[in-house]
């Protein structure tokens, strides 16, 4: 297991320097920000990206993400010139020895929150979807703007898209349209020698009308069923899964272990029920997801593949702008799920390495 922490390059508050203080901290999650959807990623940005990183002492394990164009979730005409774009952009990532790229398939928006600041017990506060807060409201009528939505579209562009989907996409032509979708890039993604790995929808049902559909364990296997490689992996992001109360995130973690097809993990912990969700700190206690049971897995499986400890909540006073992803409560679950992985492997008779090669500065 590799501890990655997410970073949203050079206007990033939390800084190269920050992140690299984590203790067993290795690697970084990130992406190229300032490239349109839909256009090819140049290889001498994902270099230079690269480099920034490596100059800091850590490496690129993840992209997250390279998003996916509207039209081709759609399946509309020009969908191969956006494929071959796509496929374009993985070759450049492998070229540049990055191993994994993270996506969503996600109608209009990645995530869904109804409130960025909910408190907790703790007297901290998270991010939270509360479904009374939203009963009733209509993103299309109400001009509503939630955070995770795709701001380079205009409203009536937005409003568009979301009717679109609406009347003309169910679920099954949602699925479709990823088939061909998946169908089209995972040789080039293979070639390449980047593994691919689908995030959930967030949250995992229905929302607002619009099609869902990576949202539990038959989606799941349905999804590895359409391309049977490990280049055709999933982000066994547990808090996105938990989130509905329904899902045994054990089991679909195991199953995919199983199948050598979690190519990404995000750890985030969450409390859900019939009213909704609430992100939590990352301990087990504190949310609905056995935490040690999860890294227990990823030890008995062998799983060698990156880890993040995801959304943080706001504690210390922390002023980063972009919700869920403030430094301290980030790090504090790095460290627990550090610590989790120690434990687990010596339990098992392993030694863990985290990428610690010196334990003071100059000779001693």
């Amino acid at each position: 297991m590799k501890m990655s922490f997410r970073w949203y390059g050079k206007k990033d508050p939390v800084s190269l320097a920050d992140i690299k203080a984590i203790p067993g901290m290795q690697g970084i999650v990130t992406a190229v920000y300032d490239v349109p959807v839909g256009q090819v990623w140049p290889l001498e940005k994902i270099v230079e990206l690269k480099k920034m990183v490596e100059d800091a002492g850590l490496e690129i394990t993840v992209i997250e993400s390279i998003p996916v164009h509207e039209d081709i979730k759609q399946g509309k005409p020009n969908r191969d010139e956006l494929i071959e774009h796509y496929k374009t952009s993985i070759k450049h990532v492998g070229l540049a020895g990055i191993p994994v790229v993270c996506y969503n398939f996600m109608p209009v928006f990645d995530w869904t929150r109804s409130d960025l600041h909910h408190p907790l017990p703790d007297g901290s506060t998270s991010l939270a979807f509360l479904k009374e807060d939203l009963a009733g409201v209509d993103p299309v009528a109400d001009d509503l703007n939630l955070p995770g939505w795709d701001s380079s579209y205009s409203k009536d562009e937005m409003k568009a898209i979301i009717e679109n989907y609406r009347q003309h996409i169910s679920e099954e032509d949602l699925w479709d349209n990823l088939a061909y979708f998946i169908r089209a890039i995972m040789p080039t993604a293979e070639a390449a020698g980047v593994k691919m790995a689908i995030h959930p929808d967030d949250p995992p049902y229905g929302i607002f009308g619009l099609p869902r559909i990576i949202t539990g364990q038959r989606a799941v296997e349905r999804f590895l069923d359409l391309y049977d490689s490990p280049t055709n992996g999933i982000t066994m992001c547990v808090g996105s899964y938990a989130s509905d109360p329904t899902n045994d995130v054990l089991a679909m973690t195991e199953y995919a272990l199983k199948r050598h097809r979690i190519n990404f993990m995000h750890t985030r912990n969450v409390t859900a029920g019939d009213w909704g969700f609430q992100e939590t700190a990352h301990l087990s206690q504190a949310g609905d997801i056995d935490m040690n049971g999860i890294v227990k897995l990823l030890v008995e499986y062998d799983w060698q593949g990156a880890l993040r400890p995801d959304h943080g909540r706001r504690i210390w006073g922390d002023q980063t702008k972009t919700p869920g992803y403030g430094l301290y409560d980030r790090a504090l679950g790095a460290t627990y799920f550090n610590g989790l992985y120690e434990a687990n492997m010596r339990a098992a008779g392993k030694v863990p390495d985290f990428g610690i090669q010196e334990k003071t500065v100059g000779q001693k």
